[in-house]
């Protein structure tokens, strides 16, 4: 039987979000229903409200998540009810070339759940990253469920579900960050922040973080930079080169995705270094630069999506490391809030309050 749920939806494009009543039906093969414990407020979040995204509303947002199996449908044998789980929004074919290479992280046919939420009028809603997970339950395809230590805060390793994973496999997966490496991160918010940490982890001996704002660059000798830069009084490249004995990092993470903010990566790389680009640009905007620097420089010109992570291996790894106390993630949770609480977290987010609000049910 259909049961009926609270969830925060955005109707349409920048009107501010409201609480309503959703109804999710029991699900169907391959899906499983999540009661939800905790949910991260993300920047892209704001962008599907802000119609950034696409503009199939009304959308019930959230994605950032952690819970507990409550429901599971026909042939599911992943996950069995009252499982601690963390919601990603690539659950893998394993049909498709990359995973028959051996290469699922880059799936080209991750799926979601098959069947729609819905308002109680019938309406269906579209689920943000396939997830829609600011609600008590959401239902999702079983592939985005990953299981992980059930003794873990939902609030912290929920984080892992989207903006910590990009940004710490942006350095660790996508950048290869190395023991002894120089890394230079451009934007240190929650992403940024995330990849700070993750160069950290990885061994770099050099963590160059760069912002605008003063009160970021000091959360992100926190996370474990050795240097910070602030963009609006020095030029970046010339300071990360200062830095790293004249010759630019071996990697530089553009977590704001500009063309000058790429720009001053590609730049402040070392000769045969790394551009590693997780910031997420949008549709009109263009780079123009000399196309002989790009021969010239020679190294690895870089896109990651979602950290290039496989849940199944990366999610049990990291909480373990938390766990452990060896990956602080707990620091990346500014507030802990009530659910009729998110658009006031969509304002601090913009003021560069917080790296993460995060919804506790």
């Amino acid at each position: 039987m259909s049961q009926q749920v609270r969830g925060v939806i955005a109707r349409s494009k920048g009107a501010p979000v409201e609480i309503a009543t959703i109804t999710i039906p029991d699900p169907g093969p391959g899906e499983v229903i999540v009661k939800v414990q905790a949910c991260g407020v993300c920047h892209t979040d704001l962008h599907y409200r802000e119609g950034g995204i696409n503009d199939d509303f009304p959308f019930l947002l959230g994605h950032e998540a952690a819970g507990v199996v409550d429901e599971v449908g026909p042939g599911v044998e992943s996950v069995a009810v009252g499982d601690f789980v963390i919601l990603n929004w690539r659950a893998v074919c394993g049909e498709c070339r990359a995973c028959k290479r051996g290469r699922p992280q880059y799936c080209f046919d991750t799926h979601n759940a098959t069947q729609k939420m819905t308002l109680d009028d019938g309406t269906e809603l579209t689920p943000a990253l396939g997830i829609g997970a600011f609600a008590d339950k959401t239902l999702v395809a079983a592939g985005q469920c990953t299981k992980v230590d059930p003794s873990a805060d939902p609030a912290v390793v929920g984080l892992l579900g989207c903006g910590v994973m990009a940004g710490l496999g942006a350095a660790v997966n996508t950048g290869n960050v190395s023991r002894g490496d120089s890394v230079a991160v451009i934007g240190c918010g929650g992403v940024g922040g995330a990849a700070i940490m993750g160069a950290r982890l990885a061994g770099a001996t050099t963590i160059i973080a760069i912002d605008r704002d003063e009160r970021k660059l000091t959360t992100a000798l926190g996370l474990g930079a050795t240097h910070t830069v602030d963009a609006t009084a020095t030029d970046v490249v010339e300071a990360v080169q200062e830095l790293t004995g004249g010759f630019g990092a071996d990697v530089v993470v553009d977590a704001v995705g500009r063309p000058a903010t790429w720009e001053q990566a590609f730049y402040a790389r070392d000769l045969a270094g790394t551009v590693v680009l997780v910031g997420v640009p949008t549709p009109e905007m263009r780079l123009d630069m000399p196309m002989i620097d790009f021969f010239s420089r020679g190294g690895s010109l870089k896109s990651s999506w979602y950290g290039d992570c496989l849940p199944e291996r990366d999610f049990p790894m990291l909480v373990d490391l938390y766990q452990q106390g060896r990956l602080p993630l707990d620091k990346f949770v500014t507030e802990r809030i009530s659910l009729d609480a998110v658009e006031k977290a969509f304002d601090a987010m913009h003021r560069g309050d917080v790296l993460r609000s995060v919804v506790e049910f």
